[in-house]
């Protein structure tokens, strides 16, 4: 490929589309022609193999993309595009397609057990709870503001459903989430505190930006385990956001932790920079296995 002069236009820039425009001096002193000759590829070009090689050496995902290649192309021939406009596209489309990467990554890396949306939680089942102060938290707000959320209400009311839903969205928001239960989190510390590696293990917990610490209150603590909790909530509680979801009043926590001074200070903390969601009505998966053992489909039943 020759090198560029002076006065030339990138190819095609004088194309249909682009008539009634001047042509485009890329380099407009010789001084930068002859820097932009020593960059400019004398070889032969690029064979289609190896396209994918130059694409990754820039971090280009889009291009990475077959699919937006093999769609871009013909259309662009189609609608007789000048290359610039054409390199346009693709690169406008880099920045969305960076974002969808990087939102599957941080879903992946939040280790939900089931993906779940606001769009799906059913509204009618709970007897009572703050529906406009639930769609609030879904702008996330709490989240920058590095405060918490509780979720109270019985089992199978929807509250790990919601929990889920907002971290979810704070995944496409781009903020590293993370999703556990309460009997998971103690698990993995004690056996850290066994391999001599609970400093790391503590990190990875109080890392992310959004931690959500599932089912709290079913079972109850030992001293080794609401020690570690109590680590986990001191170093996050003004530092990051915790979404909690339990089955058990404030008033009850003494019976979890077993410990009347432990219970107070975690709870204390929570509520110092929280909101209290309370839910309640009767468990989801119980009306379905009575709706079930009176012979009737519950997604066919309204009360």
């Amino acid at each position: 490929m020759p090198a560029l002069q002076g006065d030339a236009s990138w190819p095609g820039e004088n194309s249909p589309t682009d008539s009634g425009k001047k042509s485009v001096r890329i380099f407009p002193n010789t001084n930068q022609t002859r820097r932009a000759a020593t960059l400019w590829p004398t070889t032969e070009p690029a064979s289609r193999e190896s396209f994918p090689d130059l694409c990754g050496s820039l971090k280009f995902d889009v291009l990475l993309d077959e699919r937006s290649l093999e769609f871009g192309c013909p259309t662009s021939k189609k609608e007789n595009l000048s290359h610039t406009t054409f390199l346009e596209r693709l690169l406008q489309a880099e920045p969305a397609q960076r974002h969808q990467n990087t939102v599957a990554r941080l879903i992946k890396e939040a280790h939900f057990p089931a993906i779940k949306t606001i769009d799906t939680f059913d509204w009618a089942h709970p007897t009572s709870l703050p529906k406009a102060l639930i769609l609030q938290t879904f702008k996330l707000d709490f989240v920058e503001q590095k405060q918490h959320l509780i979720f109270l209400g019985s089992g199978g009311l929807g509250k790990s459903h919601l929990a889920t839903a907002i971290g979810v969205a704070a995944c496409q928001r781009e903020f590293k989430t993370l999703f556990t239960t309460a009997a998971d989190l103690i698990n993995r510390l004690v056996a850290s505190q066994a391999d001599h590696s609970l400093e790391r293990a503590l990190r990875k917990f109080t890392a992310p930006k959004l931690l959500i610490l599932d089912e709290l209150g079913y079972l109850p603590l030992d001293k080794q385990g609401r020690d570690l909790l109590f680590q986990v909530i001191s170093k996050r509680a003004e530092a990051g956001s915790i979404i909690l979801t339990t089955n058990k009043p404030f008033k009850e926590w003494t019976e979890v932790f077993q410990d009347h001074a432990v219970a107070t200070a975690i709870a204390e903390r929570l509520i110092e920079h929280g909101e209290l969601i309370k839910i309640e009505g009767t468990s989801y998966r119980v009306k379905k296995r009575r709706l079930k053992n009176l012979g009737l489909n519950s997604s066919d039943h309204k009360e």
